[in-house]
């Protein structure tokens, strides 16, 4: 009886050995654990705590019994290793060891695929919303002016484009600065559809678009900056008819 005793100890104790997080100290037929929970385990289950072998992590109070998860102590281990071949509980920790990883790398692997399809799926919207943002609105002849009144503050635009070249201004016009030219026309004008204007305006050659050159950091009004295709548009000019501004045109985007 009492080989069977020390038997069912370096059993538990083993166990109790490779999870060091902390296991049931009585377990059931979904949740095994250290002991079984027949009278005889029970009495060994005391003795460990009592000897100092298995110490208590966390105890819950259920209807009928408390729920125990234990860890193996310092004593617990000196002991386990006095009785147990070192090499069997090495093989033991290595196999655990082992099950983690095989178990880790599932872990990883599903959040990986996880993040993977969420990503995926966020790269998909924001084309989306570019691919909307490109589309250019179309102005058709005779058509009632729009809400933002487009007709009005395309007009105004492009008097002031015009009007800053025959100042004869040696840089081009920030978009940020035609935004609040237009405002003065339509105060409800928002920036996409002061963005879908210019689209438009740029389509039917009437203006150039000029890239921003420097670092993006540096965009003095970011909300303002206009996306073409791979370009971030920053500065725009009235489209003439000499040959510099056909090399312009060429040079800046088509």
């Amino acid at each position: 009886m009492a080989d069977k005793s020390t038997q069912l100890i370096l059993d538990a104790l083993s166990r109790a050995v490779a999870e060091p997080g902390g296991v049931p100290l009585h377990g059931n037929k979904k949740a095994p654990g250290l002991f079984a929970s027949t009278a005889t385990a029970k009495q060994l289950a005391l003795r460990c705590k009592e000897e100092g072998l298995l110490r208590v992590l966390h105890a819950e109070n259920g209807s009928k019994t408390t729920h125990e998860l234990c860890t193996l102590t310092e004593k617990g281990l000196t002991y386990l290793l006095n009785e147990v071949s070192p090499k069997q509980v090495l093989e033991d920790l290595v196999r655990a060891l082992e099950a983690r990883h095989a178990h880790v790398g599932e872990f990883v692997a599903a959040a990986a695929r996880r993040w993977q399809e969420g990503l995926d799926a966020l790269q998909a919207t924001v084309q989306r919303v570019l691919d909307q943002l490109q589309k250019p609105g179309k102005l058709v002849a005779g058509a009632a002016p729009s809400a933002n009144g487009s007709e009005r503050w395309l007009a105004a635009v492009m008097a002031y484009l015009a009007e800053w070249q025959r100042a004869d201004k040696t840089s081009d016009c920030p978009l940020p600065d035609l935004y609040r030219v237009a405002r003065q026309t339509s105060p409800h004008l928002t920036i996409g559809h002061f963005h879908d204007g210019l689209r438009r305006l740029h389509e039917q050659e009437k203006i150039y678009l000029h890239p921003w050159t420097g670092p993006l950091y540096e965009i003095p009004e970011p909300p303002y900056a206009l996306l073409i295709g791979h370009e971030i548009v920053y500065y725009v000019s009235e489209k003439g008819t000499g040959p510099l501004d056909s090399f312009q045109g060429r040079e800046d985007m088509k």
